[in-house]
């Protein structure tokens, strides 16, 4: 690598600067030495180079300029508690062009409070104290997910409640406080998208009290139709399983994630979350398609001319089928081919009510023609440590706010303050697993130096490679999506007079309901296949009379959403889960 020019100005760096360095590699140059003043040379030759692209105006790219909206300005609020009962919402707006017609007309849509949407507070679900000037920045860009929705057709009515910077699976993690869940308040959501859960739930809920099936009346507030969420670890299918939805992982590369704050390239996707199979397709071919822009895109990512037309095909599929005579309760799923994941079904900690509505819910494709087998892929109960050990080490950098390696969108706006005791004091009683990640992360530099996340790499491809295989035999592959039926919010973690930051004095109190849940999720974050949480019944909640959903996933080869949506319209010729309520 060369060296631009040398410094002809005033010296900016010292021999001290140098030492210290030098340090900071974990060696040493000879004090004194024409060594140690040539590299004093070239600091200063490289502190010069520095300031000449700090001295440099701020780059705003054209490509994420905030689409124009009806009224001109955009305008948000904070929702009062009233309005906002389940805590659902971080900000409210409505947002939506005069002229756009599209899929997404008349459709309402909340963004997980990660996804930029120019104008609007970028809140992250953290304390501002955590970002430069003490504040959540306003956006000055659209995300590519946002453009895209706004031009067909969709109102963004606001920004929904995530989990404190996007990294816990339950929802009781954000600085504005726990978000409930729409079917039982004082339970949990699930997480990190948290309040799109409990916001597309809500039309379920209202549903089932038009229909007599639910005589309570506790306020929900407004929801909406479809959300956009964010999932690293299962953060779209886990909130879509507590709340009883569908929330779609894509292929990774598929959706664009430009504009929305980043855990780690290698396992960041956004998707929809839906009360339907329909409207999933629906979101899925508006949001997916190259952007130009985004690293995780590759070769294999399809141009948005080329998207499948999701929704379309499935519709043309079901049609098909009715013509045929075989969209019936005996042979709806016919030609399909289920996979039953053995190894799914034997995760530490599964609750054994989940296990047995999942397990019913596979079966049922036997009666609906399809041909149903158990499937046994034995790394799949190593998945969840590979995930870790591939994935947490360059998480730092993100929470950093530094840059991945490849080049990508910084989102400039989003300046993280340096990580420090202030970020231990802010999130160690409200969301230790933000701690602890960099803890991990130092723990395995200190003691496993970079081999270990080389490694872990590695097994990510042979992980990979064993999913296909099992793919080979099936369209999917079935596995409960949440280990457990939806915890109750930990004591003290609500904001009250005697507690107003909601802060747990006990760190295990917060861990505790989140431990193992995302154990068949965050394999296929990694693999990078695509996987959707269903509502397929019903679980008793602990500690109440009340019942809240449990999710079934389904898993098939990258690139083929098509036959998760086939899969789970098939599924639901024998009854909607609603139908048991």
């Amino acid at each position: 690598m060369s060296i631009v020019s040398l410094s002809t100005g005033e010296p900016t760096c010292t021999v001290e600067d140098v030492r210290a360095i030098a340090a900071a590699n974990g060696f040493t140059i000879p004090p004194g030495s024409v060594d140690e003043t040539a590299f004093l040379l070239f600091a200063n030759a490289f502190d010069a180079t520095c300031e000449e692209v700090i001295k440099l105006p701020e780059y705003e790219d054209p490509r994420l300029k905030p689409v124009a909206v009806e009224g001109g300005e955009r305008k948000f609020y904070l929702p009062g508690a009233k309005e906002n009962p389940l805590n659902a919402w971080a900000h409210r707006t409505i947002l939506k062009t005069a002229t756009a017609k599209g899929p997404l007309s008349g459709r309402t849509i909340a963004v997980k409070d990660n996804v930029s949407v120019g104008g609007l507070p970028l809140g992250l679900g953290c304390s501002p104290s955590l970002l430069k000037d003490g504040k959540h920045p306003i956006s000055p860009i659209d995300a590519i997910v946002v453009q895209r929705l706004l031009a067909a057709g969709a109102t963004i009515k606001g920004t929904a409640t995530c989990e404190n910077l996007s990294m816990f699976a339950v929802s009781y993690t954000s600085h504005s406080g726990v978000v409930h869940n729409a079917w039982l308040p004082g339970y949990a959501t699930g997480g990190s998208s948290s309040g799109c859960g409990a916001l597309v739930s809500i039309g379920d809920v209202e549903e089932a009290r038009r229909g007599g099936k639910d005589s309570r009346d506790y306020p929900l507030g407004e929801g909406v139709d479809v959300a956009v969420g964010g999932d690293q670890g299962g953060s779209i299918r886990l909130p879509a399983a507590y709340s009883g939805i569908y929330g779609l992982m894509p292929t990774h590369g598929l959706i664009p994630y430009t504009g929305i704050a980043a855990l780690n390239p290698l396992i960041d996707h956004t998707g929809p979350m839906t009360r339907t199979v329909e409207d999933a397709a629906l979101m899925l071919g508006v949001m997916a398609g190259y952007d130009g822009i985004d690293p995780r895109m590759t070769p294999e990512s399809p141009m948005p001319d080329k998207v499948p037309k999701y929704s379309e095909d499935l519709h043309a599929w079901v049609a098909e089928k009715e013509k045929s005579g075989e969209w019936t309760t005996k042979s709806a799923a016919k030609g399909l081919r289920i996979g039953i994941l053995k190894e799914g079904f034997e995760i530490v900690g599964l609750d054994p009510a989940v296990s047995k509505v999942v397990k019913t819910a596979g079966e049922r494709f036997r009666s609906l023609g399809a041909e149903v087998k158990e499937v046994s892929v034995p790394l799949h109960k190593h998945g969840a440590a590979i995930w870790t050990t591939a994935a947490r080490p360059m998480m730092p950098n993100s929470i950093s706010g530094n840059p991945p390696d490849l080049l990508s969108h910084t989102m400039p706006h989003l300046q993280p303050n340096p990580i420090g005791q202030t970020y231990y004091d802010t999130l160690v009683h409200r969301n230790p697993a933000a701690v602890n990640i960099l803890m991990n992360a130092a723990h395995m530099q200190r003691k496993y130096g970079p081999s270990l996340a080389r490694k872990a790499h590695m097994h990510v491809w042979e992980l990979r490679a064993a999913y296909d295989k099992a793919l080979e035999e099936v369209d999917v592959l079935i596995t409960p999506c949440n280990n457990t039926v939806c915890p109750k919010h930990p004591a003290g973690t609500a904001k009250t007079d005697d507690n107003p930051e909601g802060f747990s004095e006990r760190i295990m109190d917060l861990f505790e309901p989140a431990i193992g849940n995302t154990l068949n999720t965050c394999s296929f974050n990694v693999t990078g296949h695509p996987a959707m949480s269903m509502p397929v019944g019903w679980g008793k909640a602990e500690g109440s009379d009340g019942r809240l959903p449990i999710g079934m996933q389904l898993v098939a080869r990258r690139w083929d959403e098509a036959s998760i949506f086939k899969v789970a319209k098939a599924w639901e010729v024998g009854g909607r889960w609603v139908d048991s309520l």
